[in-house]
């Protein structure tokens, strides 16, 4: 496991390895290796015996954005076998109820009559958060000061302060603020709108189909892993993650269902890793 323990994600695979356990008959234990955004883990997982025994998340930094982002990685994507997609997770440009904006004409308005006028928080470079805020400046022509913070948790205090402009978040963590009236939905960045957000449109709907993003994780293994065993992982996976304690806690944060073939993660993340290596060259985006 590549980020630490207590976190969204950690969760979500605890959850994930109970189930296994019990489809396999033998204990499944979580192991937390956190650091440099995901490169640690997932370096450590590249590098374990390809035997079945040791499985990892894979995730949308360290799988589609990492390399092409960090000047030297001691892994490759390739050195990892997909098993399964648990979810992809879409963001929420949000504004503190105490700005102006409420729409995205309104922002794009206010950015282009002030070019760099406007800042946005992020949860620090190369994620989610960061990405979907370079693309929306790519794809609507705009200039906007980009705040990094140290994790998602302080970019978002910050938000609910009102010391930042705009937050693109994960949709289940800003869904509490939002229903309290302290901050603003202005777009999701999934293909259409929410149910827990109703009144909110997607960007797709608005004219920028360009900015549908996820935040996504499944499962993989070190390449050469047998293809039996593999077969025999992704079986497991399917019936773990289709379980309703797995699946419940996946809808509750709005959240897309994962599952598929092994053939369709690895095809996905070949096109997430296509997608944002061209934004990160065209932004000139890296991490020294």
């Amino acid at each position: 496991m590549p980020f630490a323990a207590g976190g969204n994600t950690d969760v979500k695979t605890r959850l994930v390895a109970q189930q296994l356990s019990a489809i396999l008959g033998q204990p499944v234990v979580v192991d937390n290796k956190p650091g440099a955004s995901g490169n640690i883990g997932t370096e450590m997982l590249a590098r374990a015996a390809p035997d079945g025994y040791t499985i990892g998340m894979g995730s949308f930094g360290p799988l589609a954005v990492n390399p092409w982002i960090y000047p030297k990685l001691n892994f490759a994507p390739e050195s990892l076998v997909p098993i399964i997609l648990l979810e992809k997770s879409p963001l929420v440009l949000s504004t503190p109820a105490s700005k102006p904006y409420k729409t995205v004409a309104d922002i794009v308005t206010a950015a282009k009559k002030a070019p760099g006028s406007l800042n946005i928080a992020n949860a620090g470079p190369g994620g989610a958060h960061h990405l979907s805020a370079e693309l929306f400046e790519s794809t609507a022509g705009i200039d906007m000061v980009g705040i990094p913070f140290k994790g998602g948790g302080p970019a978002a205090t910050a938000l609910l302060a009102g010391q930042v402009d705009l937050m693109f978040e994960q949709t289940g963590a800003a869904l509490q603020s939002i229903k309290a009236g302290k901050i603003r939905p202005i777009a999701v960045t999934s293909a259409k709108r929410l149910s827990t957000l109703p009144d909110t449109p997607s960007f797709a709907e608005l004219g920028y189909p360009q900015v549908t993003v996820s935040n996504w994780m499944g499962y993989v293994a070190p390449k050469g892993t047998p293809p039996a065993i593999v077969a025999r992982l992704h079986e497991a996976f399917a019936k773990a993650i289709e379980r309703p304690e797995v699946r419940d806690i996946i809808q509750s944060q709005n959240n897309e269902f994962g599952g598929g073939t092994r053939e369709d993660f690895a095809r996905f993340i070949a096109s997430e890793s296509e997608r944002w290596s061209k934004l990160i060259k065209e932004r000139n985006i890296s991490i020294e």
